[in-house]
């Protein structure tokens, strides 16, 4: 068995570490260390548009180039090595996978493509005070009023919550803890930025207020 990349795996590398020399060098780590948005939306487009690095592990079904985790693993050794500052990591590893474990096929149909063309900025929102990972520490609530859901509680260290236009919460409802899709301006949602040790990935709180929210697979 064969565990070493593939010479198509080591142009990604070498294409992408090119790409990072010229548009992560340390002076703009730096500098968008102390931004509030903490990455530069250019470069994100030209991640998506130049390299399709969003789009690298969505299938092709949902607007993605269809390759897999080992792919996407050498891209984020290269923007580990890079100290890149873009909301890449809440996006694709956490969002995208979020959605692709759904099973939620309108969701995935509705959502993905977004994700692959660079237009969405999405993360998932899970950890509250506790900071656990666990279910158990999971309080905020989804209430059902008709066809409509409303969250209601906080989410703590949502990884470039500030920068979200897309935002995938972990609520509980009468049948347990479900996921839920919630526009970046959405009435009641309101994120506040906060002070970390590591400024090269923002983190943010997250309050809802009977804020609308759309269910993401079963309840």
């Amino acid at each position: 068995m064969n565990f070493a990349f593939s010479e198509e795996q080591e142009e990604l590398r070498r294409s992408v570490r090119r790409f990072l020399e010229d548009k992560s060098p340390s002076t703009e780590v730096r500098r968008l260390m102390e931004t509030t948005e903490g990455f530069d939306k250019a470069v994100w487009d030209q991640m998506a548009n130049q390299l399709g690095l969003q789009a690298l592990a969505i299938p092709e079904e949902y607007g993605g180039v269809g390759f897999g985790y080992v792919e996407l693993t050498v891209v984020f050794e290269e923007m580990g090595a890079a100290l890149l500052c873009a909301p890449y990591f809440a996006t694709v590893a956490l969002a995208a996978n979020a959605l692709l474990s759904s099973g939620d096929e309108a969701a995935k149909k509705d959502l993905l493509p977004g994700i692959a063309s660079g237009e969405t900025i999405a993360t998932l929102a899970l950890t509250e005070d506790s900071g656990r990972w666990d279910t158990d520490g999971i309080t905020l609530a989804a209430t059902r009023k008709g066809d409509d859901w409303k969250l209601d509680g906080h989410k703590m260290f949502v990884i470039d919550g500030q920068n979200a236009n897309l935002v995938l919460v972990a609520a509980k409802t009468d049948k347990g803890v479900s996921l839920f899709a919630v526009d970046g301006g959405a009435a009641g949602m309101t994120t506040t930025s906060l002070a970390t040790m590591d400024q090269t990935r923002k983190q943010a709180r997250i309050e809802f207020a009977s804020t609308p929210a759309r269910l993401v697979g079963d309840e």
